[in-house]
């Protein structure tokens, strides 16, 4: 049991790191092939190494400058954060910097793929959702403005997604003072273009990542009501890995006492759970529903702000 119980674990964990992977590479490309390449800001690290990048004169690589940025947030924020999120952080950090410098240069030295200005931002702010969204329901991170969001989160009552917001925006409307070749009625007409270019494509990665992640936390509820309810509370137990619960019922109709399942899983167990039940019970009475939440252990943390006291 025990070693079945660890192969499964292992066997998700290779599939986490997978679609980590993957995200990254989706990411990646849709940062450095088409955002870069039209000299728009966007948020995260992404966006301050693009800014580090025009700064210098493009003489510091923007992977170099994401990398150093959240090695040294992670030194400033270690002990708000926990072990395990700091050794993901330097994971999704060193092999994101390390897609973008290998992509870099070879964008940014040749003519954009897509010329339109509008077509290519859009295009590589989605991927970016998609990416995010992908490495992120897989308990990926790529650190930078999540450290910070963590940190706030810990020391203040400022949500993530708030925080996240903020920071971003802000990154992008520092770019306004980006060298330029021209006087300040010229620098403020192009200036404005990229930045609302840089705040829309906030507006869409994040849209999207939230759907995907989303998605990935979807939990659905089951009942299941069979006479081999034991082996297919056992099936469900050890080759899923959720938890089952008993009810003890009785049928008006037939004034039968039968034992019901109640169980709980994320949208990506209910495949195998459809499967082990019909292949235990062919004729089993089985229901599933969308559940909003479920918090507590295998879920979500339940994170709650301080009650205020109310004062007489």
């Amino acid at each position: 049991m025990n070693f079945t119980h660890a192969c499964r674990r292992l066997v998700l964990s290779g599939r986490d790191y997978f679609f980590i992977i993957l995200g990254m590479i989706v990411y990646a490309v849709g940062f450095t092939v088409f955002i870069l390449p039209h000299q728009v800001v966007i948020g995260g690290m992404s966006g301050f190494g693009t800014l580090v990048y025009y700064f210098s004169g493009e003489r510091i690589p923007v992977a170099a400058a994401m990398y150093g940025t959240n090695i040294l947030l992670l030194l400033c924020a270690y002990r708000y954060l926990g072990k395990a999120f700091v050794y993901k952080t330097v994971f999704g950090a060193s092999l994101l910097s390390l897609l973008i410098g290998m992509m870099n240069t070879y964008f940014t030295s040749r003519p954009p793929l897509v010329t339109d200005m509008t077509l290519s931002v859009l295009m590589g702010a989605m991927l970016c959702g998609v990416g995010i969204g992908v490495y992120f329901s897989h308990h990926g991170t790529s650190g930078g403005t999540d450290i910070v969001a963590a940190v706030m989160e810990r020391v203040s009552s400022m949500s993530v997604g708030r925080t996240m917001m903020i920071v971003d925006m802000s990154i992008v409307a520092v770019s306004f003072f980006l060298p330029f070749d021209g006087d300040m009625e010229m620098r403020i007409q192009a200036r404005t273009q990229t930045i609302i270019y840089g705040w829309i494509s906030i507006f869409v990665y994040s849209y999207i990542a939230d759907r995907f992640i989303g998605a990935g936390r979807q939990t659905i509820q089951f009942f299941i009501l069979s006479d081999r309810w034991r082996d297919i509370a056992y099936r469900i137990s050890h080759e899923t890995g959720r938890g089952v619960t008993t009810i003890d019922t009785r049928g008006y109709w037939t004034d039968q006492e039968r034992t019901l399942l109640l169980v709980w899983c994320r949208l990506y167990d209910a495949p195998d759970i459809f499967h082990i039940v019909h292949e235990v019970d062919p004729e089993a009475y089985i229901t599933d529903s969308n559940v909003r939440g479920v918090w507590g252990n295998g879920f979500d943390k339940l994170k709650l702000k301080p009650r205020r006291k109310i004062t007489q």
